[in-house]
């Protein structure tokens, strides 16, 4: 199986899509990841700290089964950052895909786009 890197700015955008959703702990969080890319609880514990540290997430302790848990939120600038994450996302991926899924690459989508631009009227 192929695998792609993954920067700094994918796994601090991950991590806080993940947190906007709901405050949650180190371990859910690396769980959620690993659904997606090959992430260890190693590498996941700097990113969180640096996000705390840029004053993107904070932290608070909350008693679970008698056990202090530490839960992550996302701050108002941790917010305004993954929608600027996400915008960046957005624009990235459309121009790999314009490469990689639209050079020849997906048979299905050249002949979709082509019939789409039949139906198209010409400029004069």
């Amino acid at each position: 199986m192929m695998s792609f890197p993954i920067s700094a700015g994918l796994l601090d955008s991950m991590v806080l899509a993940i947190v906007s959703s709901e405050d949650t702990y180190g371990y859910e969080i690396t769980q959620t990841m690993r659904k997606a890319v090959d992430v260890s609880e190693s590498t996941l514990y700097p990113v969180l700290k640096r996000l705390q540290k840029s004053q993107m997430l904070e932290t608070y302790d909350k008693e679970f089964m008698g056990r202090n848990r530490r839960y992550y939120h996302v701050t108002t600038k941790g917010a305004a950052q993954l929608s600027d994450y996400r915008q960046q996302w957005v624009e990235h991926k459309e121009k790999v895909d314009s490469i990689l899924m639209l050079l020849g690459g997906n048979k299905e989508t050249d002949k979709k786009n082509k019939s789409e631009e039949e139906l198209l009227p010409q400029e004069a």
